[in-house]
């Protein structure tokens, strides 16, 4: 990997380091293109956190908005968001497996 790969990777991870913004973006990836409120509903948290997180997340690349009078729409921005939850929920769930046997 280059120098800058890895400074974007770090940047990246250190985004899904948070546990609401995990939720916050586990919503966005299962409902698809949805309202700060619901968001914000979904992941037990504030709008107004929920709108800082997001925030976040869209400068990261993570998600794109897209508003609509007075309400602001998120979506997943990066294809390849919904297969890292994927490989990483499955990953934890093996390891969860293997613990309990």
């Amino acid at each position: 990997m280059e120098d800058w790969e890895i400074a974007a990777a770090a940047q990246r991870f250190a985004l899904l380091g948070d546990p609401t913004r995990l939720r916050i973006l586990h919503t966005v990836v299962e409902r698809g293109e949805i309202s700060v409120g619901a968001i914000a509903a979904d992941a037990r948290t504030s709008r107004f956190n929920a709108s800082a997180h997001l925030g976040r997340l869209a400068l990261g690349g993570l998600v794109e908005r897209r508003r609509e009078g007075s309400t602001v729409y998120y979506r997943v921005a990066d294809a390849s968001v919904p297969r890292l939850c994927e490989i990483m929920c499955a990953s934890l769930r093996t390891r969860r497996a293997a613990a309990s046997v």
